[in-house]
């Protein structure tokens, strides 16, 4: 558990891992490690030259880094639950998953957190047993086979960011942004940036250019004055609360038939 306290933040931890994760706090609060050096340095050669939004965004919320998990699975398993669904459907299915087959965490009774199921539980789940969480064939094929590597994947840890995503998309399956959203949550990528989100590009768009409706490219357009730090201003962005116009169709939940 990590509180923040007006002067300092306190970390408490249990179980067996209770000692590696207390010495990773730092990378858990985005603090430590390239990552954190370069957004620093990024901040203060961006001083004077930001967007208006971005620069009051800045200045607004101070604390918004990217923290580094290295929990790889933690973070591949859930975005591939992500993938073509709304936040809705993925969190159902994850939540279902984790509730049936995970167990509870270590800690003080009451607090009613889980650990995610262990790989090897998940790579020899059957279909038919992902179905009622709404998760159709193409994902959980999936799942199960990220579980079955579940050492290989975790191992991109100790690559560089960019090799990592390489690995992640060598996948069948894992595309830009899947390997993306890893890279954020779990290496601590200042720079990555999901590509084929359904919502991003009209957020990005229309805070930065006031247009309702953009594409992929039109948002790394308007994103390349902040590369090396593209993930750390979409976070800024997200914090804003800004929203294109909504009209048109609209991503909605979906029956597991129409998968």
């Amino acid at each position: 558990m990590i509180q923040q306290r007006p002067d300092r933040v306190t970390a408490e931890a249990f179980g067996p891992g209770a000692e590696h994760a207390l010495q990773r706090v730092p990378d858990l609060l985005g603090l430590a490690g390239p990552a954190a050096a370069d957004g620093r340095a990024r901040r203060t050669e961006q001083a004077g030259a930001d967007h208006p939004l971005i620069g009051e965004l800045r200045r607004r919320h101070p604390g918004i880094r990217i923290p580094r998990t290295e929990a790889v699975l933690d973070a591949l398993l859930p975005a591939i639950l992500e993938q073509k669904v709304t936040g809705v459907e993925a969190r159902r299915a994850w939540q279902g998953l984790v509730r049936a087959h995970g167990e509870p965490a270590p800690g003080p009774p009451g607090l009613g957190l889980m650990v995610t199921p262990a790989p090897e539980t998940l790579a020899q789940l059957p279909y038919y047993a992902y179905h009622p969480f709404g998760i159709e064939a193409r994902r959980a094929d999936l799942l199960r086979r990220v579980a079955a590597r579940a050492a290989w994947f975790e191992a991109i840890t100790e690559l560089p960011l960019a090799e990592a995503q390489l690995r992640l998309q060598s996948i069948p399956g894992i595309g830009p942004w899947t390997s993306a959203e890893v890279a954020v949550r779990a290496l601590g990528d200042p720079d990555a940036v999901s590509v084929g989100d359904f919502h991003l590009p009209n957020v990005v768009g229309w805070a930065l250019a006031r247009e309702p409706r953009a594409t992929d490219a039109r948002m790394l357009e308007l994103l390349e004055p902040y590369r090396g730090e593209r993930a750390l201003v979409i976070k800024l962005l997200e914090s804003s609360g800004l929203q294109p116009p909504r009209y048109g169709a609209r991503l909605a939940p979906r029956a597991i038939e129409g998968i």
